[in-house]
């Protein structure tokens, strides 16, 4: 086990549906990343955007972006996690894959497709929570508008680190910080978002405003909005625990079920 855990967070702007710019825009980044990380958390469909047209930017399970994700986490020797659009038996979804240094692939689908934007009507939604295992920590990785729905993200598994990429629009950007803040505390974990920054083709302007926040709510990170930049963040497992152990919130979480 691990006792720290040094993520990064790439807080980027992105190429509207143009999955061979961001793949290159994001390699001069993670390149940049002087540092040995344990895990570089990009935002949500990072070769794309929050695009509408899946058919235009979809992908296999063996296409180019999966090929560049695990040649690119060997390379780091680190995981590295992100959504990109993927079309499988001739349905499209906003799939979250996790890679691990040696390539091992872990994968999550959007529970909860964007109504507001359509993304119901193009996308099928996931129905099964992904909790993560990597270095001695439990990581349970969401997509975007999960972080609207607590009982979806309950800490039920005891996980340790908690995190969401997004494309999540300046006019509700208050509400991400608070949403963040309020999973952290209430799941007593780390948790943290990494949003992207820039205005896409439909015109929504994107400030950034990655976070991430400790078990207690208090902000840990220093990345500022608007900025194209890279974050590292150490986490620290022994604080997670000792913090647990005083407060011992989690052991009067109610029991629940999702139907």
């Amino acid at each position: 086990m691990t006792n720290e855990l040094k993520i990064t967070i790439v807080q980027t702007d992105l190429a509207w549906e143009n999955r061979e710019q961001n793949r290159l825009d994001l390699t001069r980044q993670i390149r940049n990343i002087s540092e040995e990380v344990d895990l570089i958390i990009l935002p949500e469909m990072f070769t794309s955007g929050f695009t509408m047209q899946p058919k235009k930017v979809s992908e296999t399970m063996t296409g180019k972006t999966i090929e560049w994700l695990t040649e690119l986490a060997k390379k780091k020797n680190a995981a590295i996690s992100g959504s990109i659009v993927i079309e499988e038996n001739q349905k499209y979804y906003n799939r979250l894959l996790f890679v691990y240094p040696n390539g091992e692939l872990k994968t999550y689908d959007k529970r909860h497709t964007f109504t507001l934007a359509g993304e119901n009507k193009l996308y099928t939604a996931g129905s099964e929570k992904l909790i993560v295992d990597y270095k001695g920590w439990k990581i349970c990785p969401m997509v975007c508008y999960d972080l609207r729905f607590p009982v979806w993200s309950r800490n039920t598994e005891n996980y340790d680190l908690l995190f969401y990429v997004a494309n999540w629009p300046k006019p509700r950007i208050e509400a991400w910080h608070t949403l963040l803040k309020a999973r952290a505390i209430e799941n007593m974990s780390y948790c943290v978002g990494v949003n992207r920054i820039g205005t896409d083709n439909n015109n929504y302007e994107y400030t950034g405003n990655s976070i991430a926040f400790d078990a207690l709510g208090v902000q840990i990170s220093k990345i500022q909005p608007y900025e194209n930049t890279i974050e590292v963040i150490t986490l620290s497992k022994k604080e997670l625990v000792r913090t647990r152990d005083k407060f011992k919130f989690l052991e009067d979480r109610d029991a629940f079920r999702i139907d």
